[in-house]
């Protein structure tokens, strides 16, 4: 029996069409439904990096399917099952990917990133920091960073198949998708924050912010994609919360800051990371994953 340790593909193992491979992500045709396969692939400063983080797509999917479950009553998503049981003959190495598929229906992405900032870290303080707004929204003034905001933002951005997601003031998306759909994400999207981070607080856990994507499945907006996980939300735990420092976020923060402080000039091949640091990211998901569900 192949070890589930660390997965880095599912494409030996899945006997449907591969229709996209992403960074983490593989996406499979099921003829009505989408088989995604979550892998142990991790990726930072858009370089997916070797060797992958043992558990680390187990943690994704588990936790996505966590939060899908969580929110259904009030957003509908695009789950189906995340049974490896179901998928029969399909799958030929069913304990290889047990806690990693889930089977979706198919909707019509749209190309729309839609973030909400509870508080103003990372990309929006660099932001704040130039312009003294976030997306256009401006800000009041002297915040420092990591400040928690008044009320929490809708920040999106443009998603872009090659290269960076681009951010955009919230006038730019109502020309791109019409002012009554971007009035429906925002909602959804302030909606969804603002319920998880109440969860999380309850838990030691701040949510600082969080990334969501939508689509179109017979004519009704509905959650796609990942939910609520270390690579698509920044986690802060909650004694390590402090202003005007960089917070170590609960996620591969340790991948991050190894290359960063290393002498990579971010263009060549990173080599390979080592394993004390592979193993800290493991810790950091599988950490995250018991604070929120147990």
């Amino acid at each position: 029996m192949t070890s589930p340790a660390a997965i880095t593909t599912a494409v030996d193992y899945v006997k449907a069409p591969l229709l996209y491979k992403g960074k983490v992500r593989e996406l499979y045709d099921l003829g009505k439904h989408y088989l995604i396969v979550v892998t142990d692939r991790i990726s930072a400063f858009d370089f997916v990096l070797r060797p992958p983080v043992p558990g680390k797509g187990s943690v994704l999917n588990r936790l996505s399917a966590f939060w899908f479950e969580q929110t259904k009553h009030f957003q509908p998503n695009h789950v189906v099952h995340t049974d490896v049981n179901l998928l029969g003959d399909l799958v030929t190495d069913k304990d290889l990917l047990k806690d990693r598929i889930m089977v979706t229906r198919k909707a019509q992405r749209i190309d729309i990133e839609c973030i909400v900032r509870g508080y103003i870290t990372g990309g929006g303080w660099r932001q704040y920091q130039k312009t003294g707004a976030v997306n256009g929204i401006e800000l009041p003034e002297g915040m420092r960073k990591n400040q928690r905001l008044d009320s929490p933002i809708f920040t999106p951005s443009a998603k872009n198949d090659v290269g960076h997601d681009e951010d955009i003031p919230i006038k730019r998306m109502e020309t791109m998708v019409g002012s009554e759909l971007t009035t429906q994400l925002m909602e959804k999207s302030l909606k969804l924050y603002e319920f998880a981070a109440e969860f999380c607080a309850e838990r030691g856990i701040i949510l600082a912010d969080s990334k969501f994507e939508f689509g179109i499945c017979n004519g009704e907006i509905i959650l796609i994609d990942e939910l609520f996980t270390p690579d698509s939300s920044r986690y802060w735990a909650k004694e390590n919360y402090a202003l005007d420092i960089e917070i170590d976020s609960m996620d591969k923060e340790p991948v991050r800051s190894y290359l960063a402080h290393s002498d990579w000039d971010k263009v060549s091949d990173p080599g390979e990371l080592p394993q004390s640091v592979v193993e800290a990211t493991a810790r950091r998901y599988a950490e995250i994953l018991r604070r929120l569900t147990q």
